[in-house]
């Protein structure tokens, strides 16, 4: 998986893709206070709960750009849908590596019958339990650290524009992840942790 990142294939494009999904559209009970002098900026810890959206995402591996899409629920079939996004936005010439969780929506007959009428495509899936191998899931993060965790959504369309917003300020000047790990530390990890490994405790990201 680690060579397909870094040296992946001619003539081809090696996506890292998976879906942040349930990202609730949460307002606080009061107003949030702005930061000011001499006092933190302040909010309360209750909040409304107005709707939730599934995100899928598909991170170029090489050039650091995500494709997005919103979709209401998480089954295969929103899964094709996002696999033939996929199949509008790269050029016919190359190829299309996924890298994928084991989730059994990415493994269902109609997806695999899909493949078959799309043989560009190649599925990569990781191994169970190492799901920081997936690129895709650091920029999750960087996503909910940024603009979700302390953000307050009225509705989700409010939430859709504010990761729309940041999806295309981030792809303005995206910057691809970096393995620094060697394979003996990947290795010395998944012994030592077993199924807890994430991004941070393997330092395999930056």
């Amino acid at each position: 998986m680690v060579g397909l990142y870094l040296n992946p294939p001619e003539r081809a494009v090696v996506l890292s893709v998976d879906e942040k999904t349930q990202i609730q559209a949460l307002d606080r009970t009061q107003t949030t206070l702005p930061l000011r002098p001499g006092l933190p900026k302040t909010r309360t810890h209750d909040y409304r709960r107005n709707g939730h959206i599934d995100l899928f995402a598909a991170l170029d591996t090489l050039n650091g750009t995500v494709v997005p899409e919103f979709h209401l629920r998480h089954r295969n079939r929103e899964f094709r849908l996002f696999l033939d996004t996929l199949d509008r936005t790269v050029p016919e010439e190359f190829e299309v590596h996924l890298v994928l969780d084991n989730l059994s929506v990415h493994k269902h007959a109609n997806v695999k019958r899909w493949l078959r009428q799309h043989p560009r495509f190649r599925f990569h899936f990781v191994p169970t339990s190492s799901s920081f191998m997936n690129q895709v899931e650091r920029w999750f993060k960087r996503l909910t650290d940024t603009r979700i965790r302390r953000g307050t959504f009225r509705s989700v369309p409010a939430l859709k524009q504010a990761i729309d917003e940041f999806v295309a300020v981030y792809n303005q000047d995206p910057k691809p992840f970096v393995w620094t790990a060697t394979p003996d530390q990947l290795i010395g990890s998944w012994r030592r942790a077993g199924t807890r490994l994430n991004v941070e405790a393997s330092g395999a990201l930056h």
